[in-house]
């Protein structure tokens, strides 16, 4: 459910962590810190799906190419053969972390290579960048960007309107892009380089949610909503002439130009009091159909209706499958069959309870039918079938009486789309996921179609905390939206979050370093209790007590044996108890809203951080210390931890560009702190195994270190950092949390806010899929089997020449000439710059001794395309044939 999104954002802007770009600080000479000297490969801990997804985009000229887009996780390309989404937004850094909001996509149907995004997540002041439109060559691959001077909303209200970014289908360099917050309706002649405002477009809007919302968050005016071409009235090269724009004005909501954009005007007759969320054109039949809500959305709506305009006579039908009385919902979700063009579908996006509702006329709209409907109340008949067996957790774990059912068919269901080749095979996007059938023709025969996840590969989760115990599961998380769940493996989507209590947001978790099994967890409920006990390493779960006042969360820390906890609330002070939490005593020297953790060996001693002071508790948390130590950051927007394994070695991150930022370390149990040199920022810190020919375990932390942001490694105390993310991989906001695998040496997780977890494994780590390092002797067979203008196709065959079997590979190498791979199959793959890894899935890992394996992929190339010299078994290299 999405109405907790915003608040990671927020909160993180509120402490100061995203208050634009810092200065660049040189680095003491003391410092060492070697940047991407370490090749790691980075993938997700699989929970599939998790947010908001507001909209899908089809090419219109090529079979099976779309892009789905999310409001903070940026967009996604599928991939028909593999039936899963790929990340195309990773690249967006730190600085830009607005940019992995996505508030529309559009795909030229002309060049189906090209792709566009308007990204930027808040108009008001949460975000300090102003948004920018991303125009790829190669579906998303690679980017280039044309900053706009106004901010976008990804995140926004309104933000399931649309898509507000629109190619000429006839002439593919003409774009248009509506702005929110009275910015107007803007236009690119030059294929999206540069952008200039349409200055006579009559009308920029002026809805807005709640005009009282002094944050600027409710209050901000939701401006041009969509645009949408009558392709039917240009020819290839020249400027399609008719062109409808949908606004955000209840009297005034869609205008048309008839001459190219050269001018504009209302349309005439339309209808009024109501909001178009979307506009679809079927230029065979000569409709425009309007799906109106009294409401922007995503979460509200009240009423709606649907409206069908006749372009050819200027007539005004209302098409609405239900009386307006009988309406509790606005209609948002619309698309043509254009294999049928007089087949229509819409949502009912806003139809909370007890379910959304999906509409299918195959007359134009003249008569419709539901997805569900009333037999007699409250049981149900549905022309579905549900099967969300691929990511089970979508039933929430709910039992509901009827008409509700579980898994619910949706909420928020604002994307909606028929695949334009395949008349069977619709996708619509949720709050949770994005679903879809491929037997929806079933519903015109009288049969059932089957709804099932089409999401794997799409991540969208906040995290808020991450754990991995030394025993157990290893990986446990805390998550905004969905709660958290228990990873057994990290290739496979967890059976269920965590229940009992089901919390809307985690916002953290600990577990008892010496007894793993004890684990305790914070979060956010409307109704009910703020934090959860386990004895079984968070498989199943009780509810502990609140004391008087807690209205959040906050942060909550399991002392090394489990015997007792530390709390400290959002609403009153820290608390403390003995036991699982049936009462709780008020902690004394340590003010309210600190953020608590444990030392990892003395099960009496606790740690606190508030407004720059350090506080320690070494009577189970019923009493703090302020520390004496100084120089601390003064905000607080604070991380710290204490090492397993050894007494009041504590490690600090945090502080803000206009203050101290940057690492401490204490060996005192935070009598005093040495700061680190040569660390510029740093947010988070995380331990893992300590490298093999370490004593000290592996550090970890979300860092600026030599001018450069990234996620670092140290292996010997702090003393030198390695970056193991690059720029392909940077995933914008990463300073929630980060921690080390205790079991695997190199194994990180980081926290993403909108693209879930993100795990990464340094060459030759055994992956928990099946897919390892690979060692032994080699040969690689490298072919270049068709190759045309600006692309080819290439096949790689590696052969294990060695004596002994290989259980998993990675093959490493480099382009000479700048190639960037676009699709492989038979294989995973990773590229950063020149530098290809490319590592076996489930199935063809295993390789005997004289065997070989082969995958292919396509490319694109300019200027030369010669093939490369080398290839890397792990370290070893292979013999090229």
């Amino acid at each position: 459910m999405r109405r907790t999104r915003i608040l990671t954002a927020v909160l993180a802007l509120a402490a100061g962590l995203l208050a634009g770009t810092p200065p660049a600080l040189a680095a003491p000479a003391s410092a060492k810190a070697v940047i991407a000297a370490d090749t790691y490969t980075w993938k997700n801990a699989r929970i599939d799906g998790g947010g908001f997804v507001p909209g899908i985009v089809f090419n219109r000229s090529e079979k099976n190419l779309a892009y789905a887009r999310t409001d903070i996780g940026g967009a996604y390309r599928w991939v028909e053969s593999s039936k899963t989404w790929t990340p195309l937004l990773d690249s967006v850094g730190w600085n830009d972390w607005g940019h992995t909001g996505v508030v529309s996509l559009a795909s030229d149907s002309v060049d189906p290579d090209k792709v566009y995004a308007a990204v930027g997540t808040y108009t008001n002041s949460w975000d300090p960048g102003n948004g920018a439109v991303l125009r790829s060559a190669d579906r998303g691959a690679s980017w280039q960007k044309a900053d706009l001077p106004f901010k976008l909303g990804g995140n926004m209200p309104g933000r399931g309107m649309g898509e507000r970014l629109a190619v000429d289908p006839n002439r593919n360099s003409v774009l248009y892009l509506g702005a929110p917050s009275g910015k107007g309706l803007w236009r690119s002649t030059d294929a999206g380089v540069t952008w200039s405002q349409v200055a006579n477009f009559p009308n920029v809007g002026n809805y807005v949610q709640d005009p009282t919302d002094t944050s600027g968050y409710a209050s901000d005016n939701q401006g041009i909503a969509w645009v949408t071409f009558d392709e039917s009235t240009g020819s290839s090269g020249s400027a399609t002439q008719t062109v409808y724009v949908g606004v955000a004005d209840k009297d005034n909501a869609v205008y048309r130009s008839t001459d190219g954009g050269a001018t504009w005007s209302r349309l005439p007759g339309q209808p009024t009091g109501y909001l178009a969320h979307k506009g679809v054109l079927d230029a065979t039949n000569g409709y425009l159909y309007l799906a109106y809500s009294d409401k922007g959305g995503p979460y509200d709506g009240g009423k709606g209706r649907l409206w069908r305009y006749a372009t050819r006579t200027g007539t005004w039908t209302d098409i609405s499958p239900v009386a307006e009385a009988d309406t509790y919902y606005g209609f948002s979700g619309l698309t043509v069959d254009r294999q049928h063009p007089g087949t229509v579908m819409a949502t009912a996006y806003s139809s909370w309870w007890p379910d959304t509702q999906l509409f299918r006329s195959t007359d134009s709209g003249g008569a419709w039918t539901k997805a569900w409907d009333y037999t007699s109340y409250p049981n149900r008949s549905n022309r579905f079938t549900m099967d969300v067996s691929s990511a089970p957790w979508l039933t929430f774990g709910a039992n509901p009486s009827p008409p509700e059912q579980s898994p619910k068919l949706g909420w928020m269901t604002e994307a909606l789309e028929i695949d334009p080749f395949n008349s069977a095979r619709m996708m619509y996007g949720t709050g949770a996921t994005v679903y879809g059938t491929e037997n929806l023709t079933n519903w015109d025969s009288g049969s059932q179609f089957t709804v099932k996840p089409m999401v794997q590969g799409l991540e969208e989760t906040a995290v808020n905390d991450l754990a991995s115990p030394p025993s157990g599961a290893p990986l446990l998380s805390a998550l905004g939206d969905i709660g958290g769940f228990r990873h057994t493996d990290l290739t496979k989507v967890p059976p269920m979050m965590y229940t009992s209590p089901n919390f809307t947001s985690t916002t953290s978790l600990d577990y008892a370093e010496s007894t793993p099994s004890t684990v305790v967890r914070a979060g956010n409920l409307d109704s009910g209790p703020h934090i959860a006990f386990s004895t079984d390493n968070g498989a199943n779960w009780f509810a502990g007590s609140d004391p008087s006042g807690v209205s959040g969360g906050g942060t909550v820390a399991s002392a090394s044996d489990g015997s007792r906890f530390v709390w400290s609330p959002a609403g009153t002070g820290v608390q403390y108890t003995t036991g699982f939490g049936t009462s709780w005593s008020a902690s004394g020297g340590i003010p309210a809203g600190a953020v608590v953790e444990s030392d990892r060996v003395d099960p009496r001693t606790f740690y606190g951080f508030k407004s720059g002071k350090f506080y320690v508790s070494s009577d189970g948390g019923a009493t703090f210390t302020a520390s004496a130590a100084s120089g601390l950051p003064g905000g607080d927007s604070v991380r710290f931890k204490a090492l397993p394994g050894a007494k009041g070695d504590v490690w600090l991150a945090g502080g803000a560009s206009d203050g101290a930022y940057g690492l401490w370390h204490s060996t005192d149990g935070g009598t005093t702190f040495a700061k680190l040199p040569g660390i510029e920022e740093a947010d988070t810190i995380g331990f893992g195994k300590a490298a093999p020919t370490a004593s000290y375990q592996t550090l970890y932390t979300s860092a600026r270190i030599g001018g450069v942001r990234g996620i670092f490694r140290s292996t010997d105390k702090g003393a030198s950092w390695t970056r193991i993310n690059d720029d392909a991989h940077q995933w914008g906001w990463t300073g929630a949390a980060i921690t080390g695998d205790p079991r695997v040496y190199g194994r990180v997780y980081v926290s993403t806010n909108g693209r879930g977890i993100v795990y990464g494994d340094t060459a030759g780590t055994p992956d928990d899929g099946g897919g390892g390092g690979g060692s032994g002797a080699c040969s690689v067979t490298y072919g270049i089997t068709s190759q045309w203008a600006g692309g080819f196709q290439g096949d790689v065959k590696l052969t294990n020449t060695g004596a002994a079997a290989w259980d998993g590979w990675t093959l490493n190498w480099s382009f000479a000439d700048g190639q960037r791979i676009t699709q492989l199959w038979n294989a995973e793959h990773t590229q950063s710059g020149a530098a290809v890894t490319a590592k076996n899935v489930s199935w063809n890992g295993k390789v005997a001794a004289g065997s070989s394996v082969s995958f292919g992929f396509t490319g694109s190339w300019s200027g030369a395309n010669s093939e490369p010299a080398v290839f890397k078994l792990g370290e070893e290299s292979c013999a090229v044939s």
